[in-house]
This record gives C-alpha cells, structure tokens and sequence, in this order.
C-alpha cells in the first residue's frame, strides 16, 4: 500500500461501471488521480457524495478514462451515495484494518433454510475476500439465492477480508424494518445493450431535475412524460426502475387494466390518488404499464368510462411540477 501522504481530496466525475466490475466494490481512477491521492492499486479510498460515504477498492482505469477524471463506480455504491453518472463526488485516501471479525445475519423472509452455518460461513468469506465491508452492507450470494446483512464488524468501522478473518453466520433473521430498501435497486449496468435509449432517458430525466436553471433561462418547460413502446420483455419496466434508483425518485408501478372500474368516477379517483401519492413523495416516477389500455387514441374511445379516465389523466399530466 502506498504511504497516505497525497492530496487529501479529490473532486472526481462519476461514470458507470462495466458489467464485469458490478458487486466488485472497486473503482476505477486513472493513474494521475492515483498519484495525486498517492494510492496504488488494492489501496482503499473514500468516495463521498451528498447521501452518505463508500469505502472502495482503487483499480486502474481503462485505457480510454486516462486523463478524464472521472471515477467508476457500480449502481449500488452510486444509490448509497446519492450520485448519478455525471455527478461529482469527493474522494480521498483512507486506511483500512484486516477484519478479525464479521457477523452476518439473513434478512427476514428468506425462505431458504440454513442448515450449515459454517459451510455458509466458507461461502460469504469467499465473496468477501479482499473487499471493505462495514456494518449494514448487503451481501448477496447468488448461485445460492441467499441475501445478508452485515450486522458487526471488528475491529473498526470500516474493514477488509483476509484469510484470517472470522466469518460467523447467525441463524436469526434480521428485521426488514432495520433493512433501508427504497427506491428499486436496478441500475444502469442491469440492463444490457440499449446505450442509446438509455442516453435519451437521462437527457429527458435527469437534466430537468439536476439543472432546472438551464430550462428556466431558455424558457423551456422539460416533459413531464415519456412514451416507452416495445414488444414485452424487451426492458420497459426494467429501464424505469434503473431511472428511479439512478435518481433517486419515488417509484410506482401500476397496470392500466388495474384502473379501469365498471362503477362511476371510481377510475379517475384511482388515478387521483397515484398521482396523489407522487407528489407526496417527490420526485417520483409513475410507471403506467399497457397505458393504450386506459388511454388509446382520441378517435378510437367510443366509451364514456374511457373518455372521463383520458380527460382526467390528462390533467393530471399538466397539473404535474
């Protein structure tokens, strides 16, 4: 490890990890924001953003981030941070003790039955080997469909795995209420391919929310929708959950079927109270799934349950901030 005598902090651009660096807990800065910081590869630094701290692990750039100062990080430690690709966060070197020991705990409502705690034990050392944990982090294992949770580590806040380290598993499940799920935890590197799509959402999205002066001053008003149309299982819902965890938003998802209702004025009072709920908890993003099913073109409603519910979810679009 290099001796921690660099720069104290660095301001780094975030962009996305690649798809064979998620779950790895590394991030990737070229070789002048190394020597700046004076780590080397396999040291640790602390990655701040506006919700919170990641410790990770410094692994070289790719060749084509030389010189872009930009930092990549998985959407895990973007959520924890608070941080979407674009942003900036402050990084700085920080010094890491080897664990002695790690207490790991399944989360409540995992079905699976542990029978061999110390064979489990094995399993989650060798996921973790190498790698900075801390109390609260997740941990998954997934060729055996089990979830953890770290519930104490020793001898300090923040620590890596090595051989030596003792791995207990606890057979008491941990409470959900103790567990922060929020938003969706599907991120960018989730969805494969589909770069292109994926670039317009955020410069739809993102921008808005992240420079609203920028509209402001050019006198633009940002949409307040988007159509996303496609055979099924081609990543609509998928690309909606990455776009609410990346930033941070309130997610709803409702089936267009689902509002319909033979009774009067029971369909709009629906769709009233899932705006209701957005705004209550913005930002928020509201995911109408089969939306030609309550909202099909203007010409082919022949039906006054169907032209009320258009009418109404149409207002309910301008009324949005």
């Amino acid at each position: 490890m290099a001796a921690q005598s660099g720069e104290k902090n660095v301001k780094l651009r975030v962009a996305e990890a690649r798809s064979r660096d998620v779950g790895r807990k590394i991030a990737r800065i070229d070789r002048d924001t190394m020597r700046r910081l004076n780590v080397d590869v396999g040291d640790f630094i602390e990655v701040i953003g506006p919700r919170g701290r990641e410790i990770l692990k410094v692994w070289p750039a790719y060749p084509e981030d030389e010189g872009m100062g930009i930092i990549r990080f998985d959407g895990t430690a973007r959520r924890n941070l608070g941080v979407a690709p674009g942003d900036y966060v402050t990084v700085r070197p920080i010094k890491v003790e080897p664990a002695k020991r790690i207490v790991v705990a399944p989360i409540s409502g995992m079905t699976r039955i542990i029978a061999d705690p110390e064979y489990l034990a094995q399993v989650v050392k060798k996921n973790l080997i190498g790698n900075p944990v801390k109390r609260g982090d997740i941990i998954d294992v997934p060729f055996y469909g089990l979830r953890f949770v770290v519930t104490s580590v020793q001898p300090s806040a923040v620590v890596y795995v090595v051989d030596d380290t003792v791995i207990e598993v606890r057979q008491q499940p941990v409470r959900p209420e103790l567990i922060s799920e929020g938003v969706p935890r599907v991120t960018w590197e989730d969805i494969g391919d589909l770069e292109e799509v994926k670039q317009k959402i955020r410069e739809i999205v993102e921008l808005p929310l992240k420079h609203p002066e920028l509209f402001e001053r050019l006198g633009i008003e940002p949409p307040k929708g988007i159509l996303l149309y496609g055979p099924p299982g081609t990543g609509k819902t998928l690309l909606a959950k990455a776009l609410a965890n990346e930033i941070g938003a309130y997610f709803i998802s409702i089936n267009g079927p689902e509002i319909m209702s033979k009774f009067y004025g029971e369909s709009e009072e629906r769709l009233r109270k899932v705006f209701e709920e957005a705004q209550a908890n913005a930002p928020a993003i509201i995911f109408i799934d089969e939306i030609d099913s309550i909202a099909p073109k203007r010409e082919e409603v022949v039906g006054e349950v169907e032209k009320r519910v258009v009418a109404q979810l149409l207002a309910l679009m301008d009324g949005l901030k």
